[in-house]
């Protein structure tokens, strides 16, 4: 990576690859375990998934709560505004969110640790997303957190109301919502 900055919430960390451009176009390393291993530890990415969007789709918030997911993301196509909540009970930002807007031209990396929830709002007319996890889907831990929950008042930039899922419009409150333990704390 050549440009790594850390992010207001613990362990969160925005990546800039080095990108190599010609007039044939461009060439980039996506990821390297040498560096990775550097930056974040002994992660073992095990699943790697990708999903699109269209404009006003607002994803989230999600999380796994016995197998929590620490996730490296990218924006593949398009522009989203990505948020994170933090939900380790043990940590110095719990209960804060962070949003940033990413976008495919800029090609950076999101690193999200375990114990964090994540949702991202579809800002362009359609984006597409690939995030590499270390735990594998788990969908008896899934749990979710209603994504305009008052007491965490994220100012998502909306512009009209959000296409969310039947599930998200049900999640629950950031209050009754499952939060990690200090055994799942990870700085």
């Amino acid at each position: 990576m050549d440009e790594v900055t850390t992010l207001p919430l613990s362990g969160l960390l925005l990546m800039r690859p080095q990108v190599y451009t010609d007039d044939r176009g461009y060439f980039f390393e996506v990821s390297r375990n040498s560096e990775l291993t550097q930056l974040l530890g002994d992660l073992d990415f095990v699943q790697e998934s990708q999903s699109g969007s269209h404009q006003h789709v607002l994803r989230g918030l999600h999380y796994q709560l016995n197998k929590p997911q620490a996730k490296l993301l990218r924006v593949l196509t398009g522009r989203i505004f990505d948020v994170v909540v933090d939900l380790r009970q043990q940590s110095a930002s719990f209960g804060q969110w962070f949003g940033i807007e990413l976008c495919s031209e800029k090609k950076q990396q999101l690193f999200i640790p375990a114990g964090f929830a994540h949702g991202f709002l579809t800002l362009s007319s359609y984006a597409e997303i690939a995030y590499k996890t270390d735990q594998y889907y788990d969908p008896a831990s899934e749990r979710a957190i209603r994504w305009d929950d008052a007491q965490l008042a994220i100012q998502w930039p909306l512009t009209c109301d959000p296409i969310v899922s039947t599930k998200d419009a049900k999640a629950h409150s950031f209050a009754s919502a499952d939060k990690m333990g200090s055994d799942h704390i990870i700085c």
